[in-house]
């Protein structure tokens, strides 16, 4: 894994922000280890249980998320990246950078699977993600992503305050773990 810098996140970013605030780290997955793909596993269970809408359905179990970061790993081109926030008590969120795969699109990338696990919400670790995302998307000389999130979720909200354009909306676009339709929103942001 490579690292970055440490992030101050909203718990932590002030300068009377207690003992009990530790840092963020986002790094870069490599080669993933067992126990990275296990952590990511448990990430993607935590999101699936909290209903969040990652393409998955409810009653996912550890084995198979396992195999799905197993291969989501192995497959990760050159220019893509997935990143993983730690907090001292291991993987708590993941964002992936995904290059296009058409040959007349090299400018373009999506953005998937942003997931924060729920003991570590409300602590800016979904938004420092996404800009270490972007930083690395420019250093690879990305210039157009998309991504695409459930109305009404607080991604949603994220995605705008980062200065994301919202393309528009698609009714019942997918489902979300438990069954119900999600109306999925667009965005892209140029670099």
């Amino acid at each position: 894994m490579s690292r970055s810098r440490t992030r101050p996140t909203k718990k932590n970013a002030g300068a009377n922000a207690g003992a009990n605030a530790a840092a963020i780290a986002i790094e870069r997955v490599g080669t993933a280890s067992d126990e990275v793909v296990a952590q990511l596993a448990a990430l993607l269970v935590d999101a699936v249980e909290d209903n969040a809408g990652i393409s998955f359905m409810a009653g996912l179990q550890l084995d198979e998320a396992a195999a799905w970061w197993g291969k989501t790993l192995s497959a990760s081109p050159a220019r893509g990246a997935v990143l993983v926030a730690r907090d001292e008590k291991g993987i708590v969120g993941t964002v992936q950078l995904q290059p296009a795969w058409p040959p007349n699109q090299p400018h373009r990338a999506d953005v998937a699977k942003l997931i924060v696990h729920r003991r570590a919400r409300g602590r800016g670790i979904a938004r420092a993600l996404m800009q270490e995302l972007e930083r690395r998307a420019r250093e690879e000389r990305f210039t157009l992503l998309l991504l695409d999130t459930c109305k009404g979720s607080g991604a949603e909200q994220l995605y705008t305050s980062l200065g994301w354009i919202r393309v528009g909306e698609v009714p019942n676009f997918a489902l979300n773990p438990d069954g119900s339709p999600c109306d999925t929103v667009f965005f892209y942001k140029q670099l």
